[in-house]
């Protein structure tokens, strides 16, 4: 049996977030697993098999020169962005490839400090920048982007790019609002948390409002479900209302699926149109949202494939509830006992132990490009690394990206 292409690589993955706080597409990074050399082409066939037209945009990261080499020399017109750095770009080897896979069609950005673009003829072998900011532009960025500051203030930001290691809140507001970034890579949540340590944590708007609209349309309980998942504030209160004295029931709900067969539809929209009226409308939160969503995804499908759906779910909520302290500014032990959850998840989250802990570890370990983490916790916890990237891509392709309709496109 010929090998995986996957089973010679190290991947990792890092959200891109648009100016709608959606998901605009995903880095993808990609790192030999050994010596032995990567067969280019055999990697985007199996990435192109597994894609589809909701799928969100890559952004292909290679770790080392070769790899950036062989991907320029060898992908097809039609592969998606590959990434150069600025750093490599001195190497003529690099140079004279980027050149090449230019005049291919291929379709390239340029990664590397605001302050040190490259020259013209070099900058146009480039479709968009992945750019960083020193100390000193960031400030500058903020001074500018500041209502009634000094005439001739001029912020170093440059519209349409993306950006990356984006600190503050501010910062990510001027970057995607006042200079139209096509996408940050990455997301201040500490800062924006921070900012917000006085306001109570809320479930989302959206997420009560799509689940109240699946009961309208008596769709099927896995809905229900699959709908509740997509808010870790919006599951933990759910959990914690149907474990509570007001609806009496006599074991404990440690599922929500039990939660949701206990209450019934008509007390469920009850209970939703109560949490309503406090429901959190601030699109800031949503990419914090959405990333416990895409761990909870991938810790699941890093289990053995053949568990059974119950238990799968279970593993799901042990991704989503993985960083509940944040959101809840409570520690996690406090967090986790209020509600009667598999001890499983517990030890997991909170001792990094037991049979949860190896995929819940990978799957935060996948959210890097830290390539020699990833290799440790395979050859710890003897995961196969072809079945760990491949659950990885199988997630990341199920992901869908809200794209503009063909007129908003044409008009711009």
């Amino acid at each position: 049996m010929v090998q995986s292409v996957l089973g010679s690589l190290l991947l990792g993955y890092r959200p891109l977030w648009s100016r709608a706080r959606s998901l605009a597409g995903i880095q993808l990074y990609v790192q030999n697993a050994g010596v032995a050399e990567v067969d280019i082409g055999h990697l985007l066939r199996t990435v192109h098999e597994l894609w589809t037209a909701s799928s969100p945009p890559l952004l292909l990261s290679p770790l080392s020169r070769q790899l950036l080499c062989d991907m320029l020399e060898h992908a097809p017109r039609g592969t998606p962005w590959i990434e150069v750095r600025s750093d490599w770009l001195g190497d003529s080897a690099v140079h004279s490839r980027v050149k090449a896979a230019w005049q291919r069609g291929l379709k390239l950005v340029w990664r590397g400090p605001l302050s040190r673009l490259p020259e013209p003829d070099t900058a146009r072998c480039f479709d968009n920048s992945l750019l960083s900011l020193t100390p000193e532009e960031a400030v500058a960025a903020l001074k500018a982007g500041v209502p009634g500051s000094r005439a001739g203030a001029v912020s170093p930001i440059i519209d349409g790019q993306m950006y990356e290691g984006i600190p503050s809140r501010a910062l990510m507001q001027h970057c995607l609002d006042q200079h139209r970034a096509l996408a940050l890579a990455g997301w201040p949540t500490d800062d924006l948390l921070h900012q917000m340590r006085h306001q109570p944590m809320q479930p989302s708007h959206h997420a009560i409002a799509a689940l109240m609209k699946a009961i309208d349309q008596e769709q099927s309980i896995d809905s229900f479900e699959d709908l509740l998942a997509e808010d870790p504030l919006l599951a933990y209160r759910f959990l914690l209302y149907t474990n509570s004295a007001a609806v009496g029931l006599r074991t404990g709900i440690d599922t929500l699926r039990r939660g949701l067969v206990m209450m019934g539809y008509g007390q469920l929209q009850r209970w939703l149109s109560d949490q309503r009226p406090f429901a959190s409308t601030e699109p800031d939160l949503e990419p914090v949202r959405q990333a416990l969503v895409i761990r909870a995804r991938l810790t699941s499908h890093l289990l053995n494939a053949g568990i059974e759906h119950e238990l799968r779910r279970e593993v799901y909520l042990c991704g989503l509830f993985s960083q509940l302290y944040l959101l809840m500014r409570e520690p996690m032990g406090t967090c986790l006992h209020r509600i009667p959850l598999s001890q499983r998840i517990y030890d997991a989250i909170v001792l990094h132990s037991g049979p949860y802990s190896p995929a819940l570890e990978m799957a935060c370990a996948l959210e890097t490009d830290d390539a020699s983490a990833i290799r440790s916790l395979c050859e710890t916890h003897e995961l196969d690394r072809e079945e760990v990237n491949r659950a990885l891509l199988r997630v990341l392709s199920d992901l869908e990206v809200r794209r503009p309709a063909p007129s908003a496109v044409a008009a711009r």
